[in-house]
C-alpha cells in the first residue's frame, strides 16, 4: 500500500543527476529533519548496459522493471521516464515536490528557489557557464513539470553556499564588461559542503572556527570556512578549474588554452570535449579517471600511475596550504566525496608533510573502513581531520522543505 503523508506533511522526490546517470531519492518531511524513504539510480545512459536499482530505506530492492538494453535507455529523455515510472509505483507516496540538484545558476540567480518559466530561461541561458551539466538537468526539469504538474518544482544550486565568499575571491582580473556579464568564480559542491558544515553542528565534536574541507570524486574542488562560511574554493567560473579531476585538468595557464585552441583550428568543442573528458587522471595515467583503476595499476609498478597519484595529491595539498594564509589558521580538515570518503591512501599522501600544521593523522583509525562521520586524526592533534559523507540529497529536500512551507 502506498504511504500516505498525514495533512501539513510533504513527500519530496530529490533528482540529482550526472552526464550518464541519475540519482534520486525520495523523503517524508515533517517537523524535523526530512526522513530518507527510497532511493535509486540509473547509471550507463546511452550505452550498451544501463543499470537501474530502486532500494527502500532498509535496503530491499524494489525495482520491478529493469532495462531492456540501450534501446530502452538511449538518452537522458529515456532515463527520466524510467525513474518517472519508477516514482509513480505503488510502493512510493504520491511526489508532492520534486528538488533538482543544479550545478549552475548563471549570472541572475542567487538562491535556491521554485522554478517557474522565469527560472527556466535563466537556467538554459547558464548553459554556456555551465555545458557538462544543465542542458541535462534543464531536460530533465522539463520532462518532470509535464510528467508532475502538481507538484512543486525547486531549483537547489551547488553554488549558492558559495555566495559568502568575498569580492576579492570572485572577480576576475578582466574587462568590466565580462563581470556584467556574469563572468566571476562561483565555486561548487556547495551542497555537500553545505550539508558537512550541518553535519558537524550535529554531531559531539567542537565545531570548527576554521576549517577546509577536500570534496574528493569525479570533480574535486577544495574549500576554505571560517565559523561554516565559505571564503574562498578552488573552482572557478565552472567545474572544470581548480584541482587535477577524474577528467577534468583544474587550473591551466591561459596560453595553454590558447595553444589548444590554435592546435585544434579554433574547434572549441574539441578541446571543451578535451578538457572535460579526457585530460586529469585519465589523461595522466593513460588508465582511466577511477581513482581506483589508477591506484591498482600504481602499486604494480606502473609509473605514469604513480605520477599521476604524486600530481593529484600535490594539487590538493598545494591548496590546503594556501588557504592558511585567508583563514589566519586550521582546526579540521575534512574529507568528502568518493575518494575523500573511501581511500585512505589518498587522505594520507595529502596529510603527509603538513605536520608542521598540527595534523597528526591516526593510521590505525584512517584505514578502518565505517560509514558515517568519524576523526581519524590524533586525539591529541591540534588540526583534528574528519572523513564526512556528503548529504547533497538531505540538503536538497530540507531547502525544498522549507521554500513550501514558506510559500517561496
Amino acid at each position: 500500500m502506498p504511504i500516505r503523508s498525514p495533512i501539513g506533511k510533504m513527500q519530496i522526490l530529490v533528482i540529482n543527476s550526472g552526464s550518464s546517470s541519475i540519482k534520486f531519492s525520495f523523503f517524508y518531511a515533517e517537523a524535523g529533519a526530512p526522513r530518507s524513504l527510497f532511493e535509486g539510480e540509473v547509471s550507463g545512459i546511452g550505452g550498451s548496459e544501463p543499470k537501474f536499482g530502486f532500494r527502500d530505506a532498509e535496503g530491499h530492492d524494489i525495482a520491478h522493471e529493469a532495462p531492456g538494453g540501450k534501446a530502452r535507455i538511449a538518452s537522458m529523455e529515456d532515463a527520466i521516464e524510467f525513474v518517472a515510472r519508477a516514482v509513480s509505483g505503488p510502493e512510493v507516496p504520491k511526489v508532492e515536490a520534486i528538488g533538482y540538484r543544479v550545478v549552475h545558476p548563471g549570472a541572475l540567480l542567487h538562491e535556491h528557489q521554485r522554478i517557474t518559466d522565469r527560472v527556466m530561461m535563466e537556467l538554459r541561458r547558464a548553459a554556456d557557464f555551465a555545458p557538462l551539466h544543465d542542458p541535462e538537468v534543464v531536460k530533465i526539469i522539463e520532462a518532470m513539470r509535464g510528467r508532475f504538474p502538481a507538484a512543486g518544482h525547486f531549483a537547489c544550486f551547488d553554488t549558492v553556499f558559495h555566495e559568502t565568499m568575498p569580492p576579492e575571491a570572485t572577480a576576475y582580473p578582466l574587462p568590466a564588461e565580462y563581470a556584467e556579464r556574469g563572468v566571476r568564480r562561483y565555486g561548487f559542491h556547495g551542497l555537500s559542503c553545505e550539508s558537512i558544515v550541518m553535519q558537524l553542528r550535529e554531531a559531539a565534536v567542537p565545531f570548527p572556527h576554521r576549517m577546509v574541507i577536500a570534496h574528493l570524486g569525479g570533480g574535486c574542488s577544495v574549500t576554505a570556512l571560517v565559523d561554516g562560511r565559505s571564503v574562498d574554493t578552488s573552482m572557478g567560473l565552472t567545474p572544470t578549474g581548480g584541482i587535477v579531476m577524474a577528467t577534468r585538468p583544474g587550473d591551466l595557464d591561459p596560453g595553454l588554452v590558447l595553444y589548444l585552441l590554435r592546435q585544434s583550428g579554433n574547434d572549441t568543442d574539441a578541446v571543451e570535449k578535451m578538457l572535460n573528458h579526457s585530460s586529469g587522471l585519465a589523461a595522466l595515467s593513460g588508465i582511466s579517471g577511477d581513482m581506483r583503476e589508477v591506484r591498482d595499476a600504481a602499486e604494480k609498478g606502473d609509473e605514469r600511475a604513480r605520477l599521476a597519484l604524486r600530481i593529484f595529491t600535490r594539487s590538493v595539498k598545494k591548496t590546503i596550504g594556501s588557504y592558511l594564509a585567508l583563514t589566519g589558521g586550521l582546526e579540521a580538515v575534512v574529507f568528502a566525496g568518493g575518494i575523500g570518503e573511501h581511500d585512505a591512501a589518498s587522505r594520507a599522501e595529502i596529510l603527509a608533510g603538513l605536520e608542521p600544521l598540527g595534523i597528526s593523522l591516526d593510521a590505525g583509525c584512517n584505514a578502518k573502513k565505517k560509514d558515517g562521520l568519524r576523526r581519524v586524526s590524533m586525539e591529541g592533534s591540534a588540526t583534528a581531520v574528519y572523513v564526512v559523507p556528503a548529504e547533497e540529497d538531505l540538503m536538497i529536500a530540507r531547502h525544498v522543505a522549507r521554500l513550501s512551507r514558506s510559500g517561496s
